[in-house]
């Protein structure tokens, strides 16, 4: 079969209706012209993670003098 009579989607399950098809047909269409060398975000460094400068809640009640001295 050439690329020309092949189908470019088959349904194997299902009756979708005509805009469902739309919808599968146009999430494939952008996902296949995506560029191929678009790098993924870059991930934030924990170092410049302003939450972790905050202090967390002070616990209380037994063994809390022991707990203050661990990191979390």
């Amino acid at each position: 079969m050439t690329d020309e009579k092949r189908p470019f989607l088959r349904i194997v399950k299902g009756n979708p209706d005509d805009a469902e098809l739309a919808a599968v047909t146009a999430v494939l269409v952008a996902a296949a012209s995506a560029p191929a060398d678009a790098a993924p975000p870059a991930r934030r460094s924990e170092w410049a993670n302003r939450a972790r400068a905050l202090r967390q809640p002070l616990q209380h009640g037994p063994g809390a003098w022991r707990a203050s001295g661990f990191p979390r």
